[in-house]
């Protein structure tokens, strides 16, 4: 069933993630194709609230596809956490006569569409904008393909560098409650050892590692860290293997905010192109309180509420692989 929607703002919110852009540009011409109003919202729901709003047309996103980061920029906002500066934002999207709003971001900014839905009678739909790729409902979110490419690239550097001087590297990847980042490229740099949140690694199975690959006669290793496992800091983690080997020369490295910026992949730029045009198709059919996502190169509609408390489990068979051929 169609509904009418005249007025759709867009906003993206949480942390940034190569393709926002993409997305954005999406919802915008396709929006303005099927004849609509698109206002961008700067700086998330803290702009909502402070009404640093604006209307955008087809000339507002050209030349932004390939651009990484989001030029609607993105903010924190304490207040949109109380129902009095939710309120306030409502009231805003109002006055402007606006129908609708789609977000582009991840569980945090999809629970605050939500309740704005909930209390005010917005019509949202969310795009999965988050390197994490920790959102159900959806095989890939936005940037987390980009942002593996990314660690793999610079792995890629350390391992030369390890193998020039028969040293061992601890890389912290970005991970506070999800490894897919660090399940995933561990695999694809052939890495010794990958250390996750959802895992309960032990020292004991990492000076395993450690020492099966003495035994191969293995001088140069590279373990990879998401930064939420249970082990403990990752200088923490290097003091314990130098006390443990004092003759493995130990170096630490944290990718950090690498892994958010940089042009989006080719993956990228075509999923959220994807998703955010079936955000704004999706909106006009009727759809609402969901977050569009593809599964099986299929796209589909997955509800706001779902997308944040469920998960994806974590493939561990990954993880096996990886084992064996790092042996």
């Amino acid at each position: 069933m169609s509904i009418e929607i005249n007025n759709i703002a867009v906003l993206t919110s949480g942390g940034d993630a190569p393709g926002m852009n993409a997305a954005i540009r999406a919802v915008t011409r396709t929006a303005l194709y099927y004849g609509k109003k698109v206002f961008g919202i700067y700086r998330g729901y803290e702009g909502m609230i402070e009404n640093d709003i604006v209307e955008l047309n087809t000339t507002s996103v050209k030349h932004i596809l390939a651009l990484g980061g989001t030029f609607l920029k993105s903010a924190r906002s304490q207040e949109f956490r109380t129902p009095e500066g939710r309120a306030k934002a409502a009231k805003n999207l109002k006055d402007r006569n606006i129908d609708a709003l789609v977000v582009i971001g991840g569980d945090g900014s999809f629970t605050g569409a939500l309740k704005l839905a909930e209390e005010h009678g917005i019509k949202v739909i969310g795009v999965p904008g988050t390197i994490d790729n920790d959102l159900y409902g959806t095989d890939y979110t936005i940037g987390y393909d980009t942002a593996t490419n990314t660690v793999i690239e610079s792995v890629d550097k350390i391992r030369d560098t390890a193998s020039s001087h028969n040293r061992l590297f601890l890389v912290e990847v970005m991970g506070r409650d999800t490894g897919y980042i660090a399940a995933s490229t561990g695999l694809a740099t052939g890495a010794l050892s990958i250390i996750l949140p959802e895992k309960n690694n032990t020292y004991e199975e990492l000076f395993g590692d450690l020492r099966s690959a003495q035994a191969n006669k293995k001088t140069s290793n590279i373990i990879m860290v998401a930064e939420g496992n249970h082990l403990g800091d990752i200088f923490e983690i290097a003091t314990a293997v130098r006390k443990e080997f004092p003759s493995i020369d130990v170096k630490v490295t944290t990718l950090g905010h690498t892994q958010r910026g940089g042009s989006p992949s080719t993956n990228d730029r075509i999923l959220a192109s994807v998703l955010g045009h079936y955000a704004i198709k999706g909106l006009m059919e009727g759809q609402e309180k969901v977050m569009s996502g593809m599964i099986n190169q299929k796209v589909v509609f997955t509800p706001l509420g779902d997308a944040i408390t469920k998960t994806t489990a974590l493939d561990y068979e990954m993880l096996t692989i990886a084992k064996i051929l790092a042996t």
